[in-house]
């Protein structure tokens, strides 16, 4: 008797699960190909990857101690070539200016004075044909090969920074191209107006391309965890007691699934997803852009039996249940051999399938009993 009751038993949860299955149309949203492209839908893999924890912080770019040379004139006298430009390269032992001496002579004596170290004009002082003094700083010459990127962090989260950890650099007047940097020292001290430490990072500027001065956003990575299941931050649609993505159908064209998760830690570019359904693996193609217009799209029940009819061949109802031969021969005496309207829902199948499950259970179960009984 045992045996007979766990058959029917496990033969009513997967008649309920199948009529829960069909349910799932209600997370499915149709559209075509013209939608599609109008809604800016683009997908991406999940992945497996080291899951860094970042702290974001804000500065700038300045050059490094002892890379700033002085330009200067060892006698007086007065300027007859004209020299380099803001913004010029120099190399070391380079010829930068002439000076006429103001000694007498005829022509009076001229004498060059070359670049003490290489780099670029930052400041020029001399003009051609003026009066100059040994005194006097004629250009001011950096090495920006190698630049300092200080960043202001907060000292509520200093005592998460430190030296060695690597950062992402982003530099917003470089097209926010971004570099990698590694923090080699603190500041002498902190900021009392603004709470901040400052923590300087070598950044290596083989192109010169990174100035003094420039606005710079960092990323600093302060832990790792490896081999963690994640999409793109911008996947993650609703709130945290609700959240889920969505992900292309491989059945239905142009059509997109919704898929509850659960998310955990999330850092500037992903979000970590933990006990995540089985319907999300890395081959799935997630939505990472036009999300939103998925979450407040109402999937039309026509478009979904059409596009459930093309993909699987045979006839669909409204909610998404494949129609049985009653239903269709119905449709088609009603005049076009469409859905059957008439179609119980998917909700009211699991309630009479199990309804009638747990009857015939019980039936067996008093057949049985008075046996025992007798």
């Amino acid at each position: 008797m045992k045996t007979i009751i766990t058959f029917f038993t496990t033969l009513i949860i997967f008649i309920s699960q199948l009529a829960i299955a069909e349910e799932n149309t209600d997370n499915l949203i149709p559209l075509d190909a013209i939608k599609e492209k109008n809604a800016g839908i683009i997908t991406a893999n999940p992945q497996i990857t080291t899951f860094d924890k970042k702290l974001f912080a804000i500065g700038r770019i300045e050059a490094t101690p002892g890379s700033r040379t002085v330009v200067s004139s060892r006698i007086a006298g007065r300027v007859v070539t004209r020299p380099p430009v803001v913004g010029d390269i120099i190399e070391q032992g380079q010829i930068v200016i002439k000076v006429e001496s103001r000694q007498p002579g005829s022509p009076p004596p001229v004498i060059s004075v070359k670049a003490p170290a290489g780099g670029m004009v930052f400041k020029s002082h001399a003009n051609l044909g003026e009066p100059i003094e040994p005194s006097e700083e004629l250009m001011d010459i950096i090495d920006i090969s190698k630049v300092w990127a200080v960043a202001d962090i907060p000292e509520s989260k200093a005592a998460h920074v430190k030296v060695g950890q690597l950062a992402q650099i982003k530099i917003i007047s470089l097209g926010n191209k971004t570099f990698q940097g590694k923090l080699v020292r603190f500041g002498t001290e902190a900021d009392t107006s603004s709470g901040t430490v400052k923590a300087i990072f070598l950044l290596d500027n083989p192109d010169l391309e990174i100035r003094p001065n420039m606005l710079t956003e960092f990323n600093i990575v302060i832990s790792s965890r490896p081999k963690i299941f994640s999409v793109p931050k911008s996947a993650i649609q609703g709130d945290k007691l609700n959240s889920h993505v969505f992900k292309r159908d491989y059945e239905i064209g142009h059509a997109f699934r919704k898929v509850p998760v659960v998310v955990g830690k999330v850092n500037n570019d992903r979000a970590e997803i933990i006990l995540q359904n089985k319907e999300l693996n890395v081959i799935d193609d997630v939505v990472i852009e036009g999300g939103y217009f998925l979450s407040h799209t109402n999937p039309d029940k026509n478009d979904l039996v059409k596009a459930l009819d093309e993909a699987h061949g045979h006839k669909h109802n409204p909610d998404g249940s494949e129609m049985s031969a009653e239903q269709a021969a119905a449709a088609k005496a009603a005049g076009g051999g469409g859905s059957a309207e008439q179609g119980a829902s998917s909700t009211e199948r699991v309630l009479l399938y199990t309804a009638c499950g747990i009857l015939l259970l019980l039936l067996i179960f008093t057949i049985f009993r008075k046996k025992d009984v007798s």
